[in-house]
C-alpha cells in the first residue's frame, strides 16, 4: 500500500507464465523433462531481458554471440 513501485495485481506473472501454458496445450505435453526446463530457461531469459527494455530478437541474438545484457552479472 505505501509503494507505488509495486504492481496492483499479479497479472504480469501470469501472463509470464501463459505460454508455457500454451505451448503444453499445443504439443500436448513436453517430450522430455529437459526440453520443458530449456525451455523455461530460454523464455525466461526473454521475458527479463524485456522488462528491461532489450526486445527479443536483439536479446536472442545476444545469446547466440555470446554477449550479456547490460542489466546481468558477472
Amino acid at each position: 500500500m505505501k509503494d507505488a513501485t509495486v504492481p496492483f495485481t499479479n497479472n504480469q506473472g501470469e501472463r509470464d507464465l501463459r505460454m508455457t501454458k500454451v505451448q503444453q496445450k499445443i504439443s500436448g505435453y513436453f517430450r522430455s523433462l529437459d526440453g520443458a526446463k530449456r525451455f523455461a530457461r530460454l523464455r525466461s531469459y526473454i521475458l527479463t531481458c524485456q522488462k528491461n527494455g532489450i526486445d527479443a530478437p536483439l536479446a536472442l541474438q545476444m545469446l547466440f554471440e555470446g554477449k550479456r545484457p547490460s542489466f546481468a552479472s558477472n
